[in-house]
């Protein structure tokens, strides 16, 4: 088992996100009243640790396509991510 620390940003991204369908990034802005730019940053930041990954499958997503773009955790990570939520 791997031990996974969030920021508060990625903690409420993660959060935020349906583990069981995905979301879509309209909704992860919505929920987590964020900023576009700071949720991009705080994706690409998730996508690139492999916790999160986007429906299509690609590995990078244009700002412009935030809101349009479905977001879902890996699930190669599923229980780690769950526990690391709990736990914090």
């Amino acid at each position: 088992m791997r031990i996974i620390k969030f920021s508060g940003r990625e903690l409420a991204v993660m959060r935020a996100l349906d583990f069981s369908s995905g979301s879509p990034g309209s909704e992860l802005l919505e929920r987590t009243h964020m900023a576009a730019s700071e949720m991009v940053e705080v994706l690409h930041g998730l996508m690139d640790a492999g916790y999160v990954e986007t429906n299509p499958q690609a590995e990078s997503f244009p700002a412009a396509a935030l809101e349009k773009t479905v977001f879902e955790v890996n699930p190669g990570y599923f229980q780690d991510l769950k526990t690391a939520i709990r736990r914090s």
